[in-house]
């Protein structure tokens, strides 16, 4: 009689006509060892088998670009001999589940990612999404969420330098934890995964191996059900003094010449650490079980290699070069163990007491993983289903004041200092710039700095998938240009529902087509990534999907960080500009657009319009003008427009500098379109009155690029007094604190 029942088949996630593969692969039945191997690594978390045909068209090359996806994490070059590795990675489902651990473990994974290719981490940031703030179980997700990234980060000495948080009844069953590390490393030193040499020892270090995480990546592969909490097993306990440990031993072990290959064991553990280091390698692996450092009692290999405990690494070392190794992994206090050796076979084998446990070959584990060309509607199909409703008559603003007051007060554009007071922004004396348009750190030693920011509007997404995908890869650059950054490469966490509903996977497609376009026009490609798909629940009934939410991490390069830009508006009688598209200089006003606009949503109560269109080539044009601008000196404060238009920038730059403006309104536009529409390629900058003919000369110069010739400017206004659109800025400081204040301290 089988052992593989069909029940024990779903339990692990895999279709029956997956099982048919399983069944052809092997040329036999597999035990439940092997099943559990197959089930993780087919999972949507590692195999990536509903996006993977996709996630090809995007443009992944650039002359910088030293290894872009299929590694740990993205590599590019920042000159002088260094590089910036750097990832994205979500870790949502387990933050639901146990919002700390969760969030903790999530941060403590995508660290791994990045100094397991040689890089010292130097900062990370986040992109969360939550659900309606009076939803019973959100207050404790929030604290949880929040206070798990500040307990691991702030412990293992890295600095949270940038984020961005919003809420949306969509994310109320189906929270987002999307968390990013950027490191520096030698250009000349960086680690792959590719296990090589037959016959080399496979080497286990870290922490012991425990029970906690089995089916992680299963889990996190399927919706949720009513039974969440259920589910709290297989979510991974982190322990962050240990990860320091780690990173040190592994950078000290790096800076010799013991390493063939290294990878960290992050979802499915030792199963998918040993599979991609044998596959990449084009080798196969032998793995002792008996010799896995495990802290509890009669672990079964079925365990071992499923577990997802954390702090832990794989390496293939040189012949020899073991007790070297080992000594320094004993000085740090970490477990060091040769669990097995590098063959020749193209076969995964597992013993365990002296037996074969495990024998599968590695091409249907990794490489020939099933791979599926969804069903998804077009975008004509899309818009009718989604049925977003055209933006009627033209709603106006009867107080300008009162609506940017209420604005300001809203969850989405509320100070969000309650969360970032808890992350150490400050640890290792780099960091130049928090809480503005990106965060700045020095890269170590030079005058360079990296520039780092987290990015998506998802609610433009679901209403337009093509230019919400634009949309996003364009404010992440506008983010780094509005520091003075030259933006360099992206990474993103694509977070979106169930693939197999063809409107979900019409998001997905269409999102990335956006991506796409979007990286290719500015020059800025994609080097790294990762898919969440399945984030909906039943759990809060009728099967609620998340809005699409296709996060962006943008990075880019200030030469010298002296010329660092800062939002803040700071001297009295400073002019304030608008830089943005001609047709903003030369007024259109069938061009503003209030569609999607949180003015529309959150004062006028109105969900209705299309997403902002998005300009590429004068995205491109306006990020050339404001960093040219930011590096001939000429400018004093920069900041790009988004949420809330142009009256919530404004204040953003009053609040941020402790001084107001007296501002003015385009009367070709109404009072509505002019200071809430949601336009892009727009910025706000200010001038000192001795600069201004420098200014309009480097303007009126002549472009140095077709796109810069789609760019107008205009004057709006002057720095200075107590008020912005004559509200107080202690009435718009005090309602834009409220919320949190209120929320978690009231």
């Amino acid at each position: 009689m089988s052992q593989i029942t069909p029940e024990i088949v779903e339990s692990h996630g895999l279709s029956p006509e997956e099982y048919e593969r399983v069944l052809h692969a092997l040329g036999r039945e597999p035990n439940t060892v092997e099943l559990g191997i197959f089930s993780v690594m087919w999972s949507e978390h590692c195999s990536y088998k509903s996006s993977r045909l996709h996630l090809k068209k995007l443009p992944t090359e650039a002359p910088w670009v030293i290894c872009g996806p299929g590694e740990n994490a993205g590599v590019i070059d920042i000159g002088d001999g260094q590089a910036a590795i750097f990832k994205m990675e979500s870790h949502n489902h387990p933050s639901y589940i146990e919002p700390y651990q969760g969030a903790a473990t999530g941060v403590g994974g995508i660290l791994r990612d990045v100094f397991t290719m040689g890089a010292r981490p130097i900062a990370n940031a986040n992109a969360l999404r939550f659900g309606r703030p009076e939803h019973p179980k959100m207050q404790h997700l929030v604290k949880g969420v929040v206070a798990g990234i500040g307990g691991y980060g702030n412990c293992v000495g890295v600095p949270t330098v940038a984020g961005e948080t919003n809420f949306h009844p969509a994310y109320d069953g189906n929270i987002l934890v999307n968390a990013m590390t950027v490191g520096v490393a030698d250009a000349d030193k960086i680690f792959y995964s590719a296990a090589t040499g037959v016959g080399n020892p496979i080497v286990y270090v870290g922490s012991k191996t425990g029970r906690d995480g089995i089916h992680g990546a299963t889990m996190a592969s399927a919706d949720f059900g009513e039974d969440a909490d259920a589910k709290r097993p297989t979510v991974q306990v982190g322990d962050p003094f240990t990860e320091k440990l780690l990173i040190e031993a592994c950078l000290e072990l790096m800076a010799t010449d013991a390493i063939v290959a290294i990878q960290d064991m992050g979802a499915a553990g030792l199963t998918s650490s040993s599979v991609e280091m044998a596959t990449n390698g084009k080798a196969g692996i032998r793995l002792d079980m008996n010799m896995v450092p495990c802290r509890e009692e009669g672990m079964t290999p079925y365990e071992m290699m499923l577990s997802e405990s954390q702090e832990r690494m794989l390496m293939v070392l040189k012949p020899g070069k073991e007790p070297m190794a080992e000594a320094i992994f004993r000085k740090w206090e970490l477990d060091f163990a040769v669990i097995g050796e590098v063959t020749d076979t193209g076969h995964m084998v597992l013993e365990w007491n002296g037996e074969v446990v495990c024998d599968i070959p590695l091409g249907p584990l990794a490489a020939d993983a099933p791979l599926y060309d969804r069903p998804y509607l077009s975008k004509e199909e899309y818009k009718a289903w989604a049925q977003i409703k055209p933006l009627g008559e033209v709603p106006e603003s009867t107080d300008i004041g009162a609506d940017l007051l209420k604005l300001m007060a809203t969850p989405n554009l509320a100070s969000k200092r309650w969360i970032y007071e808890q992350y150490d922004s400050q640890v290792g004396a780099d960091t130049l710039q928090t809480g503005g348009d990106a965060g700045v750190v020095r890269v170590h030693g030079t005058r360079k700095a990296l520039a780092i920011t987290t990015d998506c509007t998802p609610r433009y997404v679901y209403a337009d998938p093509y230019e919400g995908g634009k949309q996003a890869i364009a404010e992440a650059y506008r983010n780094l240009c509005a520091v003075g950054a030259r933006p360099l490469a992206v990474t993103n966490c694509l977070n979106f529902a169930n693939p197999q509903r063809p409107e979900i996977m019409a998001q997905l497609v269409h999102a990335l087509e956006g991506m796409g376009d979007a990286c290719r026009a500015l020059d800025f490609p994609i080097v790294s990534g990762n898919v969440s798909l399945y984030n909906e629940s039943k759990a809060t009934g009728g099967g609620s999907a998340i809005l699409p939410t296709p996060a962006i991490g943008g990075v880019g390069i200030i030469d010298d960080y002296s010329r660092m830009m800062t939002m803040g508006f700071k001297n009295d009688g400073d002019a304030i500009y608008l830089v943005a598209p001609d047709f903003w200089a030369k007024p259109d006003p069938t061009r503003s657009h209030l569609g999607k606009s949180r003015w529309l949503l959150d004062v006028m109560g109105r969900d209705e319009g299309r997403a902002p269109p998005v300009d590429l080539q004068a995205e491109l044009g306006v990020g050339l003008i404001v960093r040219n601008l930011i590096a001939a000196g000429l400018v004093n404060a920069v900041h790009d427009i988004s949420d809330g238009g142009l009256a919530v920038a404004l204040a953003e730059m009053a609040l941020k500098g402790g001084i107001g403006a007296t501002v003015m309104q385009d009367k070709a536009y109404t009072p509505a379109q002019w200071w809430f529409g949601e336009d892009q390629a727009r910025y706000v900058v200010t001038v000192s009155d001795t600069d201004i003919d420098a200014f309009n000369a480097i303007l009126a110069e002549g472009p140095e690029s077709e796109a810069a010739s789609l760019i107008g400017f205009q004057r709006i206004g002057t720095v200075g007094g107590e008020a912005v659109l004559d509200v107080a800025l202690s009435d718009l400081r005090a309602a834009n604190d409220h919320f949190f204040a209120e929320w978690m301290e009231g």
